[in-house]
């Protein structure tokens, strides 16, 4: 195919009504599924973890904890079987790839935390660490050795 009828089929795919879909945002994808001549909306509701391409190839991946089991699905942004795409919750991120919520489990899967980090004791209550109760190197001192 020749590069204008490229950009002229692109340019009708891209100008569908799509929002801007980020890495942090927790959304509701609706997916039209096919079933013969029946057909249904499938809704997917979880946190955007990655945005990658662009024009007609931009997809974006959405990231659950269904019964315990991290669940993710990439979807094509400007596909024809996607239905409405809600934002339902913007956190603020300092990454484009938010990868590492695959290691989170319980409550910390859903949260994205700015500017505290929070530490699990033990006991199993949580307990919130502010930047006075981080200990710097010019803090340390050695305790001198019982023999």
């Amino acid at each position: 195919m020749s590069q204008e009828l490229m950009k002229k089929l692109e340019a009708k795919f891209v100008s569908k009504k799509v929002p801007d879909v980020k890495a942090g945002q927790t959304v509701e994808v609706e997916t039209i599924i096919r079933d013969g001549e029946k057909q249904r909306i499938q809704k997917f509701k979880g946190l955007v973890i990655r945005v990658k391409g662009s024009g007609t190839s931009k997809t974006f991946t959405v990231r659950k904890v269904s019964y315990g089991v991290g669940v993710e699905k990439t979807f094509p942004l400007y596909s024809t079987n996607l239905g409405k795409i809600k934002i339902l919750k913007e956190e603020p991120v300092r990454r484009a790839k938010l990868y590492f919520m695959r290691d989170r489990v319980g409550k910390a899967a859903t949260r994205i935390k700015k500017g505290k980090a929070t530490f699990v004791p033990e006991e199993g209550e949580a307990m919130e660490v502010t930047e006075a109760d981080v200990v710097t190197d010019a803090e340390v001192v050695e305790e001198p050795k019982a023999e």
